[in-house]
C-alpha cells in the first residue's frame, strides 16, 4: 500500500508513525514499497514529475510538516470537500490539506479538516471496497477550497476494463511536487479497478483517477492501494459512494475513522 497513518504518539510534542505494507514503524520514516513483480500489469507506463494540479494536494498529518497521502477537491454546492483514501485516516490525527501543493505552503494554503464522512462499512470492517473518505475543510480566512482553486472534480463512477485516466499524487515526505501517470485501466479479482504504473510511490495513496473533469476512482481499495509500485488498485465508485456524498454535502456531524488497519500486503 502507499502508506497510511497508524497512530500519533505524545511525548513532549506529536510524533507520526506510518505504515506501508503492513511493515509497523514507530519512528516515522517513510518506508519502500516492494518492487513484486506483476503479471497483470499490461502496457505499464512510468510516473513522472508533472506539474501541480490545482485541484489536487497533499494532505498532511498532525500539524507537521509531512504529508504522507493524496486528496482532490470534489465538487459540492458550498465547495469545502476534498476527497482521499480511508487508510489515510487515524483516530484522534488532526490533518489538513494543501491543494496544488508544490515543495513550500503559506499558511493561506492550507485548509484543515473539520469533519470525515466514511462509508459505515469502512466503519465497522475497514471494508476495501469502501476505502474512500470525504473531508469537509475550511481555513481562517473562510471561502471555500472549489472556489479558490477554481473548479473541482465531479463525482463519477468505476472506470470500465480499458478506459484511459490520469492519476496525480504525492510521494510522501516533506516539500516536493506531484508525480503523474495515464494508462488503461483494468479489472482485478473482486471487481476493483487496476492502472498498472510503475513508480507511484508511498504517500500517493488517495491520489485521483481523472477522467476528464471526473474523478472515478483513487488509489486505495484492494491492499491499500496495491502491494507493489507497479500496480495500483481503486475501490469501485458505486451507489455506495455517491451517498457518503450526499450526507457530506448535508454538513452534518461526521465520523471517527477505525484504528488497526491491516493493507495484509
Amino acid at each position: 500500500m502507499r502508506v497510511r497513518v497508524a497512530a500519533v504518539v505524545l511525548s513532549l510534542g506529536l510524533a507520526m508513525s506510518l505504515t506501508a505494507c503492513g511493515n509497523q514503524s514507530h519512528s516515522a520514516p517513510v518506508t519502500s514499497k516492494s518492487k513484486k513483480a506483476v503479471v497483470d500489469a499490461v502496457n505499464p507506463r512510468v510516473a513522472a514529475p508533472v506539474k501541480p494540479d490545482p485541484r489536487v494536494g497533499a494532505v498532511f498529518f498532525g500539524g507537521t510538516e509531512l504529508h504522507a497521502c493524496t486528496g482532490s477537491v470534489l465538487h459540492s454546492a458550498a465547495g469545502n470537500l476534498v476527497l482521499t483514501a480511508a487508510h489515510c485516516l487515524a483516530p484522534g490525527v488532526p490533518s489538513s490539506f494543501v491543494p496544488g501543493f508544490a515543495r513550500e505552503a503559506t499558511p493561506a494554503d492550507v485548509w484543515t479538516v473539520d469533519a470525515l464522512y466514511l462509508d459505515p462499512q469502512w466503519i465497522t470492517a475497514q471494508d476495501p471496497r469502501a476505502d474512500y473518505a470525504i473531508a469537509r475543510v475550511s481555513r481562517p480566512d473562510g471561502g471555500s477550497v472549489e472556489a479558490a482553486v477554481g473548479s473541482a472534480f465531479s463525482l463519477g463512477a468505476a472506470p470500465a476494463r480499458g478506459s484511459r485516466v490520469s492519476v496525480i499524487g504525492y510521494p510522501a515526505g516533506v516539500g516536493g511536487t506531484p508525480i503523474g501517470c495515464r494508462n488503461k485501466t483494468g479489472i482485478a479479482a473482486g471487481g476493483y479497478p487496476s492502472l498498472p504504473c510503475e513508480g507511484m510511490a508511498n504517500g500517493t495513496s488517495g491520489a485521483p483517477w481523472i477522467s476528464g473533469s471526473s474523478v472515478v476512482g483513487l488509489i486505495g481499495g484492494l491492499h491499500g492501494g496495491g502491494c507493489a509500485e507497479n500496480l495500483s488498485y481503486s475501490p469501485p465508485f458505486d451507489q455506495r459512494i455517491s451517498d457518503l456524498l450526499a450526507r457530506a454535502e448535508a454538513d452534518g456531524p461526521g465520523d471517527v475513522p477505525p484504528g488497526g488497519y491491516n493493507d495484509e500486503c
